[in-house]
């Protein structure tokens, strides 16, 4: 009788009290609310008292999202009476299967991303074009819909309902861990994104990585002008990473100079599209990029400019993040998702801690040493300057030697990463146990790390492996994507509940990969620690984060710019990004380098493939800085997993656990102001 007496009250709350027609959302917002109030009143009677603020947010949220495909008003009323959480108890084990089932689902469809675009990124056989639309096809595109579709996404947000950021920050210190992850689940459905806007930019997305991940320069044919090679036969750098590595191991060299600089006419070439399309990723010809001649068998050839290809992905991926805003009600620009919801740092909070290190005094004090130290005057390059690190004294040909030969393929290295593990501090048991969790691939691109998304998958190391093995760019960048695979594995297998698996936005992870990377020479027992050293650290990492910081701003800018000039073209973005690439040099650089006008901040690859990406790595190191001076006389491995378990937090909230103070660009300035003084 207790079934049949609820049956009958259910039925007479939704087709007595809510029977309303089939246009009710669209009414009135006075009728809207009333009827609203009276669901929420109601549902609130039949459940506990800690279940009542719950209540209410949830089914304002979901009516928010409700539209009449959907159903009727008293469609939506049966489903709230139906699948509202009546108690604590209730609740969580909604919350668990749900958990379960989105482990699931997401880290199904991560698998079979990672399976469809390995052709795309993992150096092992020809490219067929059919790769560009396999790798372009996202599994995932429709769950949000379909969730709408059979209503789990209404029932998602009616249990577990959003926070705003500031309703987080507000509540950081206040909430239980299970309660953060009641949180995290409201963050999954906050939109209605069509399918199709999704699966558009997949696509893009891939065809723009595509494109970065195959642009490389044959550096053997590049002339100076005497027509002279100043580069090896057979190297090929891909851009921008390659090309900047290389003209940062330059600075160990006494004729590097002139290199440098003919690598600085090639990026000027790729940032104004003004290289030839006959030099990208092709040997063909000869190429002097100061003068932009082209010969072949010494007759000067014609050539056709790169048709603003760099900047017509750029543009695609902003229109279509632009035709997902409409969805979106609670972060309507592309740029308010990245940082609020994504970053979880409001822009303006990042442009400020970003301006607030440019600004430094300090830099000019570095750009003096620095002149000192290499008896010139700074050049607009120098931004990447490398000589504050043990490795710009060492001979990168032997170090490349001795890689090469320690690691001729994927396999060794992968068979050494326990071995790192366990140089870095971690416990045997521990070392093997997250290696097990990881797999190595030869890199397209320069590479990359991918985490798995559900236990039992592995997380993917990409770094470039040649014919030869391993040399040091390889094996720097495998060392600061392993620190990536590490955080990665440790905050799905370790955090106590999936959904605060993972950190609080990329820059977290990139911290780790930089506490990584800065070991590798210990890691190959070639660098030791004493105050000369440090020294020279400090000073290289306010250095670096000068330079990236004035990239991200760049970055940033031009987002700012497209959401002002809707419409716009690939030739009239160019222009802009080039214009506010000079206006930051100018604001920020120029009164260190004593040279107006560069474009340089532009050429950060990055940019094209993934936008508003820059702004994690130096946050990244902003975070790491911090964290590796709260670490100093501490243990690498304990303290990592400790400050790691705590799972996607909001940033503050997790510096505060971590190192017991919020993200900021002091530590680093200080630092570096005493390394300045020791110095003189």
């Amino acid at each position: 009788m207790k079934k049949i007496s609820s049956i009958f009250t259910v039925m007479i709350i939704v087709f007595g009290v809510f029977a309303i027609n089939q246009s009710a959302i669209g009414q009135d917002k006075n009728t809207k609310e009333e009827v609203l109030n009276s669901l929420i009143k109601s549902l609130q009677q039949q459940s506990a008292t800690d279940q009542h603020q719950r209540i209410e947010n949830g089914v304002k949220q979901a009516a928010a999202l409700w539209q009449p495909e959907d159903g009727s008003m008293a469609d939506f009323a049966k489903l709230c009476t139906t699948y509202n959480a009546k108690n604590a108890n209730e609740r969580e084990a909604t919350f668990a299967r749900m958990q379960d089932n989105f482990e699931l689902l997401w880290g199904s469809f991560n698998k079979l991303s990672v399976g469809l675009k390995t052709p795309l990124h993992v150096d092992e056989g020809e490219v067929l074009p059919i790769d560009l639309i396999f790798g372009g096809y996202s599994a995932g595109a429709h769950l949000s819909s379909d969730f709408f579709a059979n209503k789990l996404a209404f029932i998602t947000v009616l249990n577990f309902p959003h926070f705003s950021l500031s309703e987080k920050t507000a509540m950081a210190d206040k909430w239980s861990r299970l309660e953060w992850a009641y949180a995290r689940m409201g963050d999954i459905f906050t939109s209605r994104v069509p399918a199709n806007l999704l699966q558009n930019y997949a696509q893009l997305s891939t065809n723009a990585d595509a494109y970065i991940s195959d642009y490389n320069i044959f550096m053997g044919n590049l002339r100076n002008d005497k027509n002279v090679p100043l580069f090896a036969e057979d190297l090929k750098l891909i851009t921008h990473w390659g090309l900047r590595d290389e003209l940062k191991s330059q600075y160990a060299n006494k004729d590097g100079l002139e290199k440098q600089a003919i690598i600085y006419e090639v990026m000027k070439r790729i940032i104004s599209q003004e290289i030839p399309l006959e030099v990208i990723n092709k040997d063909d010809y000869l190429w002097n990029p100061a003068t932009n001649n082209l010969q072949k068998d010494g007759a000067t050839m014609r050539y056709t400019f790169e048709p603003n290809t760099r900047y017509q992905h750029l543009l695609g991926l902003y229109e279509a993040l632009r035709a997902i805003d409409d969805y979106s009600p609670s972060a309507p620009s592309y740029i308010t998702r990245q940082f609020d919801e994504s970053m979880e740092i409001p822009v303006d909070d990042v442009e400020d801690l970003f301006i607030e290190l440019l600004r430094s005094p300090v830099l000019k004090d570095i750009g003096k040493i620095i002149e000192k130290r290499m008896g010139r005057k700074l050049q607009p390059w120098d931004i990447w300057y490398d000589g504050f690190k043990t490795r710009a004294s060492l001979d990168m040909e032997k170090i490349d030697a001795l890689l090469q030969k320690k690691y001729p393929d994927k396999a060794a290295f992968e068979a050494d990463l326990p071995n790192i593990l366990i140089k870095l501090g971690f416990p045997k048991d521990s070392a093997y146990s997250l290696a097990s969790r990881v797999a190595v691939d030869p890199s397209r691109g320069a590479g990359h790390a991918w985490g798995a998304a559900m236990k039992g998958d592995k997380a993917r190391l990409r770094t470039r492996i040649g014919e030869n093995g391993m040399d040091y760019k390889g094996y720097n960048i495998a060392i600061h994507e392993f620190g990536h695979n590490v955080e990665q594995t440790i905050s799905l297998y370790d955090v106590d509940y999936y959904m605060l698996n993972g950190v609080p936005n990329t820059s977290f992870t990139e911290a780790l990969a930089f506490a990584f990377q800065a070991r590798d020479l210990e890691l190959l027992g070639m660098e030791t620690e004493n105050t000369e050293t440090a020294n020279l650290a400090a000073l290289d990492q306010l250095w670096s984060n000068y330079e990236i910081m004035g990239v991200s701003l760049v970055d940033i800018r031009v987002w700012k710019w497209l959401y002002d000039n809707p419409g716009t073209d690939a030739e009239a973005l160019k222009l802009a990004v080039n214009g506010i690439a000079k206006e930051v040099w100018n604001t920020y650089f120029a009164p260190v380098f004593g040279i107006k006008d560069e474009p340089i901040l532009a050429v950060y690859s990055h940019m094209i493939d993934n936008p508003l990406y820059l702004s994690a790595y130096p946050i990244g190191q902003l975070i790491e800085f911090q964290f590796g001076q709260y670490i100093k006389d501490k243990d690498f491995a304990d303290e990592v997993y400790r400050a790691f378990t705590q799972g996607r937090v909001i940033p503050q909230y997790w510096m505060m656990g971590a190192v017991g103070e919020h993200i900021s660009v002091k530590p680093m300035i200080e630092s570096a102001q005493q390394a300045v003084k020791a110095m003189k």
